[in-house]
């Protein structure tokens, strides 16, 4: 029994396969374009939701309104096309960690909030504070994977 290979460097080979990397680049390039689209057409609504949020000064929330979603559209491209995705993908850690604090700071108050994530309609708080905290989460380790992918990349420029 001292040849047979361990569960974890089973779990470890397969998630060192190019193909999972890029699956995930793939999506989770999607969703921040997906999530971008309806904010940069929209950008006075989405300040409305950062205001709601009850966490930056006024002075700063149309900056943010405005930077936010080209970041996450040009960061989900680069993760796309494989154009410096371990950089693209720190990025969007970042930001999604800065999305967890904001969340989990209103969740904290028992504050009701519409997240703006992808759509800008008040569309009646469809998924709970809780909801949205794991999935970016999930987002965020999905992120970490990407950053920290030792094998050879598919489909990368960088």
């Amino acid at each position: 029994m001292g040849n047979r290979p361990k569960n974890r460097e089973i779990v470890t080979a397969f998630l060192q396969k190019p193909w999972i990397e890029l699956t995930l680049r793939i999506l989770l390039g999607v969703i921040f374009i997906y999530a971008s689209i309806p904010k940069i057409g929209y950008p006075s609504q989405f300040a409305k939701i950062i205001y709601g949020y009850a966490l930056f000064p006024a002075a700063l929330i149309n900056l943010i309104a405005i930077i936010v979603p080209y970041v996450e559209i040009v960061m989900g491209a680069s993760l796309i096309l494989g154009i410096y995705p371990r950089a693209a993908a720190s990025i969007l850690a970042g930001m999604l960690s800065l999305f967890i604090i904001a969340i989990s700071i209103n969740l904290i108050r028992g504050h009701e909030f519409d997240c703006g994530c992808f759509s800008l309609k008040n569309s009646g708080l469809s998924h709970s504070a809780g909801m949205l905290l794991f999935r970016d989460i999930i987002y965020f380790f999905i992120s970490i994977f990407i950053i920290r992918f030792e094998g050879k990349r598919s489909w990368c420029i960088c």
